[in-house]
């Protein structure tokens, strides 16, 4: 398996070669630094914790300082599941040429916020009839079920606040790889504003650039140790002496 954390930046259009035009969106790139690894409760899942966005210390928290230890600070950490062996260890960089065109990717990423909505434009309803008789209720939602019971049921679909939810875009196609300028050009539906995370992932092997981890000890300092004299232990007279 073989995934990046990118931006997802404006929209364009590619020309193949047989003359076609293609709507695609931008993606950038990031370096992804891999900063945990951890074991599933199975021994062929692992999780890929990967960072990008460094930051300044005073904008991490101490305890996200203690986690980054000996890495540089980041300011936004996503995790990935992976299945079988697990090739990558702490302090790892992906690799940005990992992706190929023609490649079938997964996007992970938030829709667009689009406030409170009603049950038309959040749940497609048809509405009301618009004929004589029916004044206000075209847009209205109708019964909401039996009033025996003395509440709402689970579940029922109403008005409420409509997006901003963690959304799954499967089978999107990669068009073509920038290497240089760090782009992925994907066409399809990748969910989310202009600016915002996306999470990309499919099928196939990851390259690593290995970085290994210096690990930092704490500095101890000399102490010198006083030095005591000590007295020389005294002898006893010897007999020839008393005489």
């Amino acid at each position: 398996m073989k995934f990046i954390l990118g931006k997802k930046s404006n929209m364009t259009q590619v020309f193949r070669e047989d003359g076609t035009v293609v709507p695609v969106t931008r993606v950038q790139m990031s370096a992804c630094v891999v900063t945990h690894v951890t074991k599933g409760k199975t021994e062929d899942v692992h999780t890929v914790q990967v960072g990008i966005n460094e930051a300044k210390e005073k904008h991490v928290a101490k305890p996200q300082r203690g986690h980054l230890k000996d890495l540089p600070l980041m300011r936004t950490l996503r995790a990935f599941q992976i299945e079988g062996d697990c090739p990558f260890k702490r302090g790892d960089t992906l690799a940005l040429d990992s992706f190929q065109a023609g490649d079938r990717v997964a996007v992970i990423g938030t829709s667009k916020g689009k406030g409170f909505q009603g049950v038309v434009k959040r749940h497609h309803f048809k509405g009301g009839p618009a004929s004589h008789g029916h004044k206000d209720n075209l847009r209205m939602p109708g019964s909401i079920g039996a009033g025996g019971v003395q509440r709402v049921f689970k579940g029922l679909r109403m008005a409420g606040r409509m997006g901003g939810e963690r959304v799954t875009v499967k089978n999107l196609e990669i068009v073509a790889v920038n290497t240089q300028a760090g782009e992925l050009l994907i066409r399809g539906a990748v969910p989310g504003p202009r600016g915002s995370l996306v999470m990309v992932s499919g099928v196939g092997t990851m390259n690593v650039v290995s970085t290994p981890v210096e690990m930092t000890q704490p500095e101890v300092s000399a102490v010198e140790t006083p030095v005591v004299a000590q007295e020389a232990p005294q002898q006893e007279p010897t007999a020839a002496a008393q005489t």
